[in-house]
């Protein structure tokens, strides 16, 4: 399998608007990689210069080494999925899945007929090749999508919100189904969403984007615990954002004045005292302060102690969100297993983090 490169490669549509600026990235053959960010970031347009439906303004594009900028879309050798499918309804399912292979005529019938059959299993939907694309369920018709974008073996997979459109549970089913699918044949793949959830559970790695550039390349659960910037954080999940200036730096920790709360941080490089920052605190990472044996309370660190009264409660499944109020005004979302506590709407409450727990970032 081949990998893809991406050298400052740049999109500027008429009238002057850029889409994509200066984007950055190497993507490993095998890997699995998401563009995620909200509408208008640029990811679905950088998936379509890499797929050969744009062609960069700037910047040079790389698959299994071969410069393929100006290559038209059927020279590039990539599978893709759009976000509806786009399946041939006149045709069968087989025909749909050999249609990519046929329009290549390398192939005999016999090897098509062996290969439609051998991706239908892989799909796991074996027999139905007889079948119109309106005889399948959503989830169906996205797995002969996908099945028809890997007959005729690319180099690369490129995938354009194909799970959009179906509904949560159906959703969750086919990220899994996937995944699967993906590692199975090893194939180097470039995912795009703006759904959150869905990058962090599927993705080798993530790239956010934000006004047609990477703001952070990274694993998940990096990208998650150390943001780089105040947008990632507020973007890729919940986080707790608050504004302030560093006290003072030492042993490799910030203390920041946030007004009313005073948060000792882990510090970030380049940052000096006298620095406005925001301090990012995911919402699991939060505790409920207990009393000890004696009537005392435990907190692990002082400075980091936010007390107020819950205003909001709701059951996540195997979790439970609080929002909170504090006495300074500002809402907390603290989010606790399930079976952890009977704390509800109304109790005043105190809840704090540890130094270790809390990540600075550039305002």
């Amino acid at each position: 399998m081949s990998g893809i490169s991406l050298q400052s490669v740049s999109k500027r549509y008429p009238g002057g608007v850029l889409a994509v600026d200066g984007v950055d990235i190497d993507i490993e053959s095998g890997e699995f990689v998401t563009l995620v960010g909200p509408s208008g970031c640029g990811k679905t347009t950088t998936l379509r210069t890499i797929a050969g439906f744009e062609t960069p303004t700037d910047g040079s594009i790389r698959i299994d080494g071969e410069d393929v900028t100006d290559a038209p879309p059927y020279e590039r050798d990539t599978g893709m999925v759009f976000q509806d499918f786009a399946l041939f309804p006149h045709m069968t399912i087989r025909e749909n899945i050999a249609y990519g292979m046929e329009a290549a005529g390398e192939y005999t019938d016999e090897e098509i007929d062996a290969r439609v059959a051998e991706m239908l299993e892989l799909v796991e939907l074996p027999g139905i090749g007889d079948r119109t694309p309106d005889q399948l369920s959503g989830g169906q018709q996205q797995r002969i999508a996908l099945a028809r974008a890997l007959a005729p073996r690319p180099k690369a997979l490129l995938l354009d919100e194909p799970l959009a459109s179906l509904d949560k549970q159906l959703r969750e089913q086919m990220q899994v189904e996937l995944r699967r699918i993906q590692q199975e044949i090893g194939i180097t793949t470039v995912f795009v969403t703006h759904n959150q959830e869905e990058a962090l559970t599927m993705s080798d790695r993530l790239a956010v984007m934000n006004d047609g550039q990477f703001e952070q390349v990274g694993p998940p659960e990096a990208v998650y615990d150390d943001p780089d910037t105040r947008f990632v954080a507020d973007f890729l999940g919940t986080a707790n954002i608050f504004d302030g200036t560093v006290l003072a730096i030492d042993d490799g920790y910030a203390t920041v004045d946030c007004g009313d709360v005073t948060i000792r941080a882990q510090n970030a490089d380049g940052i000096d005292s006298g620095s406005a920052v925001s301090v990012v605190v995911r919402p699991e990472r939060f505790r409920f302060e207990t009393a000890s044996a004696d009537g005392g309370r435990q907190r692990p660190d002082a400075a980091n102690v936010f007390e107020g009264e819950i205003t909001f409660k709701r059951h996540l499944g195997s979790s439970v969100e609080f929002r909170l109020e504090t006495d300074d005004g500002q809402e907390l979302v603290v989010v606790r297993r399930s079976g952890l506590n009977e704390r509800a709407p109304g109790d005043r409450v105190t809840v704090t983090v540890g130094a270790d727990d809390c990540r600075i970032v550039e305002t």
